[in-house]
């Protein structure tokens, strides 16, 4: 990974400018580049050499603070084909899903990418992270914006175009997996081939954005018995204004944006303490519950995708001419 997160700003960095009213804008620095607003230009040139956290002057004297962009800044500017997984989810999967150093991780699927950076941080370079994702122009999206990020495609990564169902038990062997993040529609169709690949202890996590997709997933890994310690929950972000004995929540919060399930394997054969006798409250014929047009589920337009895999095809390729 060549990415540099240190020193200063060069060619091909990816630079957050923050005016005195608190707005950001992203650039990534080429050679004869500007950032242009209505409020004056700014050469890239002028911030090479320059440390992070200093203070950098347009053409028309305005001042922006300059610092490179975090994970999570990264991951809420970056080009979307599907929507992302937000910071604070990706945050609570990394240390619910206990995604360790040297872990084989398993993805599915990788949307736009911004969970897979989270990931691939984890498992550092002794680990590994492969993900499946059924459409070939999400995946190329994705690609493009974990390149842009790393400055390459890290060793670590590799991506698979197919259905988890079927792609996943011709890449690894039973418990070969140490940990299975799941963010899809459906994971419910995925248990079985989940508690193959997985090692006794690993761990699953799920990401589903409503109710009824987080009841079906629960109720299916209670019925598959192979799994213990399964749990639900959603996190909540509330920030604070604090000025002098001016002490407040702030009026807007980051709330819902899905639910995580976790659980954990077990060994074949185990049937843990005080098991729970578990009756479905649901039959086949409710499977339309949870199709995408009843849940509402948004499909990103062609022309949304084109925009989206452009613009990150063209920050990877930055990215990637900075380092040479």
């Amino acid at each position: 990974m060549t990415r540099t997160h240190r020193g200063p700003f060069q060619w091909g960095d990816r630079v957050q400018l923050t005016d005195n009213k608190g707005r950001h804008v992203t650039v990534s620095l080429t050679p004869g580049g500007e950032s242009h607003s209505h409020k004056g230009v700014l050469p890239h040139e002028t911030l090479i050499d320059v440390p992070e956290g200093s203070v950098v002057v347009n053409s028309h004297g305005v001042e922006y603070l300059a610092f490179r962009p975090l994970l999570d800044d990264f991951a809420m500017s970056m080009p979307r084909g599907a929507a992302i997984v937000y910071p604070k989810d990706a945050a609570q999967i990394v240390t619910f899903g206990d995604i360790f150093p040297g872990a084989v991780v398993v993805e599915a699927g990788i949307g736009s990418g911004a969970l897979t950076l989270s990931l691939l941080r984890a498992v550092g370079e002794s680990g590994s992270v492969t993900s499946f994702e059924r459409r070939a122009e999400f995946a190329e999206i994705a690609q493009a914006n974990i390149a842009s990020f790393f400055g390459e495609t890290p060793a670590t990564h590799a991506l698979r175009i197919g259905d988890l169902v079927d792609e996943l038990p011709k890449t690894f062997a039973a418990g070969e997996v140490d940990r299975v993040v799941l963010d899809m529609l459906a994971p419910w169709e995925c248990v079985d081939v989940v508690a193959d690949a997985l090692v006794a202890g690993g761990v699953v996590v799920s990401y589903v954005a409503t109710v009824t997709q987080m009841s079906r997933t629960v109720e299916a890994l209670r019925q598959h018995t192979g799994f213990t310690n399964i749990e639900q929950f959603e996190t909540l972000v509330r920030g604070w204004h604090v000025d002098g004995l001016a002490v407040r929540p702030d009026h807007r919060m980051v709330a819902h944006t899905g639910f995580l399930i976790t659980a954990r394997r077990l060994t074949d054969g185990t049937v843990p303490p005080r098991t729970r006798r578990n009756k479905p409250e649901f039959e086949d014929a409710d499977i339309e519950a949870w199709t995408p047009g009843a849940i509402g589920q948004r499909e990103s337009s062609a022309k949304r995708l084109r925009k989206a895999t452009r613009e990150a095809l063209s920050n990877r390729d930055i990215a990637a001419a900075g380092d040479e």
